[in-house]
């Protein structure tokens, strides 16, 4: 017994040194992945003299002033993408969410015919997709050039998504869903009564891998999209990172250029445009952890 109890209290201080040494290491990785981003935060409060001169180079503004974030706001363009990207985040997560827990839900259940070949096929758009000049021509074709539709229909239903989400519902009981057939509940009454409240784990892991995806979509839209009144925030960006968009702020921009540096305005840009996504992430967050495990163990 002394043997036994000596043993569990040297594992146990093993295990609280290695926790905290593992501890400090997360710690300072995470550090070391956000200390870039609050610099770039840093800088967009910051005088220009300052980020020009470089004193800038930690994560605390230098001479605060807050005329970049200015420039940004003033120009219609910035809420007109910004409102494209929040519709093309927002219908595009629903819709591709519905589609896959319709999909999911389908080749999970005993008497739907030829379910192994449809995920077969599901699995090889994984390996092998129609190339970018198909797709393109396949959208042209649609007549969605210049509509934010072309941002969500394409990819409407992801593989990966599938899989996830298969994987958690056959982790249901059978029972369950067997009890509510024999008292007559119909597919639709099954899913929403259901499935989707047991699923939500799965369903709001999913939900950040889509939302995620959307919002940070820059290359669909750089090739479906012309129109400005059509661009996302994204392009937006874009826009300001190569100096394009002063047409647009020009008469502002000569009021405050004098001023501000550009790494100030592409600061507050960076800033604008990932915050939502950082504001949402840690409402979510227990769910993705959780999703994620239940969707990959279960099979």
């Amino acid at each position: 017994m002394r043997g036994v109890r000596g043993d569990r209290i040297k594992t146990g201080h093993f295990d609280k040194l290695f926790l905290a040494i593992n501890t400090v290491a997360i710690t300072l990785i995470a550090l070391i992945c956000l200390y870039p981003y609050l610099n770039i935060v840093a800088k967009s409060f910051s005088s220009s003299f300052s980020v020009i001169a470089g004193k800038v180079n930690g994560i605390w503004p230098v001479e605060y002033t807050a005329e970049s974030y200015q420039i940004i706001f003033r120009g219609s363009r910035f809420f007109r993408s910004t409102w494209n990207t929040v519709f093309v985040t927002v219908i595009g997560t629903v819709l591709n969410l519905t589609f896959t827990l319709f999909v999911a839900y389908a080749v999970t259940r005993p008497v739907m015919p030829g379910k192994k070949l449809i995920m077969i096929l599901y699995i090889i758009t994984m390996v092998f997709g129609g190339g970018l000049i198909p797709t393109y021509l396949t959208v042209i074709n649609a007549g969605m050039r210049n509509s934010l539709w072309a941002l969500i229909i394409p990819s409407l239903v992801s593989p990966f998504n599938v899989i996830l989400m298969r994987n958690f519902l056959n982790g249901i009981p059978y029972e369950i869903t067997e009890s509510a057939t024999i008292d007559g509940t119909d597919h639709f009454r099954m899913l929403s009564h259901i499935i989707f409240p047991l699923s939500l784990p799965s369903i709001a892991t999913i939900s950040i891998f889509l939302a995620v995806g959307y919002w940070n979509s820059f290359f669909d839209a750089m090739i479906y999209i012309d129109a400005r009144t059509k661009q996302t925030l994204q392009l937006y960006l874009r826009d300001i990172m190569t100096n394009v968009m002063q047409a647009e702020l020009s008469g502002f921009l000569d009021e405050l250029a004098g001023s501000l540096a550009d790494d100030s305005i592409r600061g507050a840009a960076i800033f604008c445009s990932t915050l939502p996504i950082i504001c949402v992430y840690p409402f979510l967050q227990k769910y993705f952890v959780k999703g994620v495990t239940l969707g990959a163990v279960k099979g």
